[in-house]
Parts: C-alpha cells; structure tokens; sequence
C-alpha cells in the first residue's frame, strides 16, 4: 500500500491533510488515532469508496481511484461494525459472501468448514447470526474477509466492544493473518497497548497528519524534538513544599504527581536543575530517571497539547 501527498477535503474541513504512507508486503501497520483522526476517510479512500481531493494511492501497484474493481479483488475489508444478516446462520452468511466472489459452492463449504475452525467458531456456524454475541461477530467478520483468501486485509476498530478475553484472542488471529497466511494487514485503532502486541510497525495519526511512522521503538525518537524530556523523580520528606519546589523549576513545563512519584515534562534536560535545587534546600533524592518515552507518553503528551482528548 502507497500513497502519495493524499489529501481528503470537505468544504474547510480537511480530515486527511497530505498523507504520505508506505506499507510492505506481509506487515502488520497499526494507524493510531483518536477518533475524527481521518482513519476511516483513509481507509476509504484506499479501498476506492471515496475519491481523494488531492493525491495518488496504489495498492499493489493498482491506483485504487482509477481501477478499485481490481483493488476490491484483492483486498477485504472489516469494517468497526461489521454487519450480516441476523435471520441466517454464521455458516449462511459465509456462503451468501462467497457466492458473491463467484467462489462454487463446494470450494465454499470447504473453505467456510476450515475458516469455523480457525476463528473459534466451529460450534456456533450453524447458529443464527442474532444469537451472536459481539466477539463472535468480529470472529465471523474475519472468516467473511479470509473467504475469498485476499492479499491484503484491512480491519477498522477490529476490538470494538470486545471483553478482555476475546481481545486477545482476536489480537492473536490478526497477528496469524501475517505470520502465518503472509497477508499485509492494516489495522485502525485507538487503543495502543493493543497494537502494540500485533503490529511491526505503527503511524501516529492527529488531525489528518501523519506525524510519526515506524517500529514502536523509534517513534520517541521522531517526535521527542517536539515532545522534550520526561524524568521520573522522588524525594523525602515527600511535602507540599516538595511538589512546589519541583513546578517552580525553570523550564518545567508540566509536573504530574501519583502515590509520591513525580514526573515532569520540559523542553530540555532538567535534571541537574533539580538536584541542585532538592539539595539546597534540604530534600533527599530517592530516584531520579529520564524516560526515553513510550507510546502512552507520546500520545498523552501530544493528543493533550493538540486538545483532542
């Protein structure tokens, strides 16, 4: 999947402002973002549901605006929340997808018997599809997308309503579509911990703009020039006069205190600062540690600055 400069505009409003994306064959991506981000007008336009303003994708080498027949062929898509008839049976809607990619009926009921199995579904296909519950649904959902064996599968909010249990579960199945079947796989969400788990690599995505891609651990590095330094620091006696020395340090942007930690935020590296200060004034440093920053931070610090959450 590529695309260049993309760009989705509504009248004044732009929900994707320049995106420029590359991801490689048989990867799992994970684009990260709250919502009203631009996830989804991405996806759309990647898929050819909706045109681009300005810009270019392709995927697999077909531009997805000009020829999105041949891009449907080959890429399946599970929507947040995915829809199937209720009066039929997991095993019914299966088939009803499967005819529609003009796959025969006996090549269909091999493959749907397989899928069953695979997704956790094997005692439940033959149950109608409104006795399901939302985590067997999103199972059904990634049977639906693997019955005409795509190349490229592309899952918006895939844990939506999910409990913890069947999270992993389908953070698991997801993360065999890669390293098992050897599909790209494009995930959207906005939970971190959980991509975190599945994928190889992940985009920062605020307000239409790409601001960070790459493997997890060198995301820090890309946006640390505009997000400063994080140290950890606790000291005794633990005071209100403590907490007031430390927010009164120059350069310490934000000061955030849990259960006798103190974590503050600045532009640079404040630490000497801080030790000079506890010293002459008579506090005991306990621990003091510089974060190298993690995708809570990255995304707290950011989204906060941005006022999206």
């Amino acid at each position: 999947i590529r695309t260049e400069n993309l760009s989705k505009r509504y009248g004044n409003h732009t929900a994707v402002d320049g995106l420029n994306l590359e991801i490689t064959e048989g990867e799992v991506y994970g684009l990260l973002g709250p919502n009203g981000a631009g996830k989804t007008t991405t996806i759309l336009m990647l898929l050819g549901l909706t045109e681009p303003t300005d810009g270019t994708v392709w995927v697999n080498d077909f531009n997805s605006t000009r020829d999105p027949i041949a891009v449907k062929r080959i890429v399946s898509y599970l929507p947040d929340n995915v829809g199937f008839y209720e009066d039929m049976t997991g095993r019914e809607n299966l088939m009803y997808t499967a005819r529609l990619n003009s796959i025969e009926d006996a090549e269909a009921d091999k493959k749907i018997k397989s899928l069953a199995v695979r997704v956790g579904l094997a005692e439940y296909i033959d149950n109608k599809v409104a006795t399901y519950s939302k985590g067997m649904r999103q199972r059904l959902g990634i049977a639906d997308v693997l019955i005409k064996d795509p190349r490229i599968v592309i899952m918006d909010e895939p844990t939506f309503g999910i409990d913890p249990k069947g999270i992993g579960e389908l953070l698991e199945l997801i993360r065999e579509l890669s390293e098992k079947d050897g599909r790209t796989v494009l995930v959207s969400s906005h939970h971190l911990h959980q991509m975190e788990k599945i994928c190889d690599r992940v985009g920062i995505f605020v307000n239409g703009k790409l601001i960070a891609s790459g493997p997890i651990d060198t995301l820090w590095k890309q946006v640390s020039h505009e997000q400063g330094h994080i140290v950890e620091l606790r000291a005794e006696p633990d005071t209100r006069e403590l907490g007031e020395l430390i927010r009164n340090t120059g350069e310490a942007e934000e000061v955030l205190y849990d259960r006798g930690m103190y974590t503050v935020i600045s532009k640079t590296d404040i630490r000497q600062k801080l030790v000079r200060s506890l010293s002459d004034n008579g506090f005991s440093l306990m621990h003091l540690r510089i974060r190298g920053g993690d995708l809570d931070d990255i995304y707290r610090r950011y989204f906060a600055r941005e006022g999206v959450v």
